[in-house]
């Protein structure tokens, strides 16, 4: 496989690349954005952090892409946007999918993904807006338009809820018309996880799908002893039992239940995502586009998913996972964590990109990935 292969039909609509020829990179320019959350994710998770990337063409168009981190590592990231990153694209050709290999290679000594696919992200996004920008379409136009609309799934971080407030919010979810909901797992005692996840299929209803996220909180045995809890309440899947780099231990898992094992919020290269598959470690594959390395490698995990046979939920960041959704073969639904989009977060300069509505979600068709901070 590789990176610069364009878009096919495999996973996404019918692609050649992103777009217009925009000359040479002449600048890169980048911006910490602090934005509180309306709900904290945890008593150590108030903030999010955007590391905004401005990208100048010699064509004269500038592209707008970010980097996103929840909690940790916002300074590294930016710190390599803004030295070893500049420093490699000043000069070089505009075009995401030809430039995202030989950056990484590039990059690779400081590690083949985390931190380095993070960073990566800022510029890769900025080079797809400035294509979408140049030929006046979207970026789910550039990759080839399949729907206007996917559904949307209600999600929380609320392991920290009080049960009466993780009822409430689960209520919501149901008002608004969501047909797939997920909460968070892991709490130190199981019949406390027991309790809730009984208490948000009671407020659903059975014809919601409820998914549950234990976040790598637990190891084989307690996962193991959960599971068979936790499985009478008709699962959608658990997402990351395990620790994330334990793919082992997630195979072993999953070969004995029948609930669906999710992961890959925090695997970072397409390598990882085909080792995940190929050992039988999940049944469901969640890459972040940002914890990726931008699009050009969310497109290659999408046809490697798609190949596999293996569903793929985007994780988080609605505004530009809906975009690419639209345009997948596969279409499954996308995550939106309650009051956690940059609009509602107050960050936009303009409007969002895309519009949540009755549980599905669609594209206001703007130009690029649509996103501009403020």
């Amino acid at each position: 496989m590789n990176a610069a292969e364009p878009a096919n039909d495999a996973g996404l609509g019918r692609s050649t690349g992103p777009g217009p020829g925009l000359g040479r990179i002449t600048d890169l320019r980048t911006r910490a954005i602090d934005a509180p959350l309306i709900r904290p994710w945890g008593a150590d998770v108030t903030e999010l952090h955007v590391i905004e990337v401005l990208v100048d063409t010699e064509a004269g168009v500038t592209g707008h892409g970010f980097s996103w981190t929840p909690s940790i590592g916002a300074y590294a990231v930016r710190g390599m946007l803004d030295h070893d990153i500049r420093d490699f694209v000043i000069g070089r050709p505009a075009d995401a999918v030809t430039l995202w290999p030989p950056l990484w290679e590039h990059l690779h000594e400081a590690g083949s993904g985390g931190v380095t696919t993070i960073a990566m992200a800022g510029l890769d996004l900025a080079l797809w807006d400035a294509a979408g920008r140049a030929a006046e379409r979207s970026v789910t136009e550039l990759l080839g338009v399949r729907r206007t609309s996917v559904e949307v799934y209600g999600s929380g971080v609320n392991r920290h809820y009080p049960l009466d407030e993780l009822v409430a919010q689960a209520q919501r979810w149901r008002d608004a018309g969501h047909r797939l909901v997920k909460m968070k797992v892991g709490l130190p005692v199981l019949a406390d996880d027991v309790e809730r996840v009984a208490a948000v299929r009671e407020t659903v209803g059975p014809d919601v799908r409820l998914a549950i996220d234990a976040n790598q909180l637990w190891d084989l045995p307690r996962a193991e002893a959960a599971v068979a809890e936790l499985e009478q309440f008709d699962l959608a899947w658990l997402e990351e039992p395990l620790r994330a780099d334990d793919l082992a231990g997630h195979a072993r898992l999953r070969a004995g239940t029948d609930v669906p094992i999710a992961l890959g919020e925090n695997l970072h290269t397409v390598y990882r995502f085909a080792e995940a598959i190929d050992l039988g470690a999940c049944d469901i594959v969640q890459p972040n586009v940002v914890r990726v390395g931008g699009i050009t490698p969310f497109l290659e995990i999408a046809r490697l998913a798609s190949d596999r046979g293996v569903p793929l939920y985007p994780h988080l960041l609605p505004e530009l996972s809906a975009q690419l959704e639209l345009a997948m073969a596969d279409v499954t639904a996308v995550e939106d964590v309650e009051d956690a989009t940059f609009e509602r977060l107050g960050i936009l300069a303009g409007p969002s990109p895309i519009v949540i509505a009755d549980g599905a979600v669609s594209s206001r068709g703007l130009p690029g990935l649509g996103i501009v901070f403020a």
